[in-house]
């Protein structure tokens, strides 16, 4: 995003924080209707055009958001979408991108209220692991002939009463509205909203064996003094790692491992 869609969104999400933190707000109910906002805008190219139209005033398009969701959400929903367009925005798309942000936060807030953040952290992690090494599990869920309807009800099929409802909810939306993004990322970026409600910083750790919970408490330790911040970890087991550890924390990577070491004796040998 530009910084002027930033700094709206920047703002949208102090709205919400503030909203949200009254905990009279239903924040499922709240995410359910930003949700079908999302999917209104993604689909009416020519209203999200107008609603972030910069010769319009943002009183204006205000007006005409409040006219257009007044009676089909809920008034927190109105004020915030209201909110939202009287900001300026770079782009029409960031405006979608955005109210989508908003929907997938105030799930999460539910579950931390409910005391499940962690237990939807996990299950986001693990979900993108089955389907990475699932190939026709994958193709079913993004194949472009197969209907919304049909990925939903099989989505439920594998998670009802598996797992959360929020992490059920978040990734039925995320197969059945991709909105152009791949499955991969979407999930990634539902992980570092779940951490950011704890302003946490997701590590995806690899190891050959299980790390032991001394390990996990030492290496989360030793992370949050790295990083000045909470860890969370994300553990994977790849025998592939031949021993030791390798740490991912957004795009940078700490390597650890033996097979690490050896391609870099290879590498030295070579040269």
């Amino acid at each position: 995003m530009n910084s002027a869609s930033r700094e709206a969104l920047a703002a949208a999400r102090e709205r919400l924080d503030a909203l949200t933190d009254n905990t009279s707000v239903d924040a499922a109910k709240l995410a359910e209707e930003l949700a079908s906002v999302t999917s209104l805008l993604h689909r009416e190219v020519s209203l999200r055009r107008v609603l972030t139209d910069p010769a319009r005033s943002g009183e204006s398009k205000a007006e005409l958001a409040g006219r257009l969701l007044g009676g089909q959400v809920g008034g927190e929903a109105v004020d915030l979408v209201s909110g939202m367009v009287r900001s300026r925005w770079s782009y029409s798309r960031d405006l979608v991108d955005s109210v989508e942000e908003l929907a997938d936060t105030a799930d999460l807030t539910a579950a931390q209220r409910g005391g499940a953040l962690d237990d939807v952290e996990d299950e986001l992690f693990r979900f993108g692991r089955i389907v990475g090494s699932a190939k026709e599990l994958r193709s079913a869920l993004t194949e472009r002939a197969a209907t919304p309807a049909a990925k939903g009800e099989l989505l439920r099929s594998l998670l009802g009463g598996k797992a959360q409802p929020v992490t059920e909810r978040l990734i039925v939306r995320l197969v059945t509205q991709p909105r152009g993004r791949s499955l991969e990322s979407g999930l990634e970026s539902l992980s570092k909203l779940a951490a950011e409600r704890r302003d946490r910083t997701v590590a995806v750790v690899t190891s050959a064996v299980p790390l032991s919970d001394r390990q996990k408490q030492r290496l989360g330790a030793a992370l949050a003094k790295i990083y000045g911040r909470q860890m969370h970890l994300n553990l994977d087991v790849d025998p592939a790692v031949l021993g030791g550890i390798s740490v991912r924390v957004g795009d940078e990577v700490i390597n650890g491992t033996i097979a690490d070491r050896l391609d870099e004796a290879t590498r030295r040998m070579a040269g």
